[in-house]
């Protein structure tokens, strides 16, 4: 192709790659080469592809099962039935970050109500992964629709003055095996 026939583009380019070609040999470095290219492969036959598929199958079948390191061992241990078990919270991840998508417009929104579903959804998924990764639920409610609330559990009662224990509503205390309601407040007189 002559000079004539080029674009003002191809022309600059063709000027610097003369440039610098001759700014190489003026400083003694060679121009790199161009990498060879990779050959293919052969066609494997049948008995090759039957051998490496046993092979494959044999390394899989010695390898360990996997680890999941990032999988806090709190939840590894719970049973597959469980609300909160790993297999459980992992379907509501996915059912949640589809959601989150779907409503992800309604982030920006003038609506209020709108604002606080995007961010309701976007804090559940976090809190869903933290419970994951950390063992530390939370949130206070649970499930796939969010349905259950959870309940707190004194591990170590507070007195007051007069020495009996300081109960909360809504709290399930392990001496009296349940949790603190109005009527048991009104059943133990306090």
């Amino acid at each position: 192709m002559s000079d004539k026939n080029l674009t003002p583009a191809q022309k600059r380019a063709k000027t610097r790659e003369k440039k610098q070609k001759a700014m190489l040999e003026q400083m003694g470095v060679e121009p790199r080469k161009a990498k060879k290219p990779r050959k293919k492969r052969k066609p494997m036959t049948e008995e090759q592809r039957a051998a490496a598929v046993e092979r494959l199958a044999k390394a899989r079948a010695a390898r360990a099962p996997a680890k999941q390191s990032n999988v806090h061992p709190r939840v590894q241990e719970l049973p597959d039935d469980h609300p909160l078990s790993l297999i459980n919270t992992k379907s509501i991840i996915k059912e949640w970050k589809e959601k989150l998508s779907s409503i992800r417009g309604q982030k920006e929104s003038k609506d209020s109500k709108q604002r606080m579903e995007y961010q309701i959804t976007e804090n559940y998924v976090k809190n869903l992964n933290v419970w994951i990764k950390d063992g530390v639920w939370l949130d206070h409610k649970y499930g796939d629709k969010r349905q259950h609330t959870m309940s707190y559990i004194c591990l170590a009662p507070s007195f007051k003055a007069d020495g009996t224990v300081d109960r909360v509503h809504g709290t399930y205390y392990s001496d009296i095996g349940e949790v603190w309601t109005k009527e048991l407040e009104k059943e133990y007189g306090e």
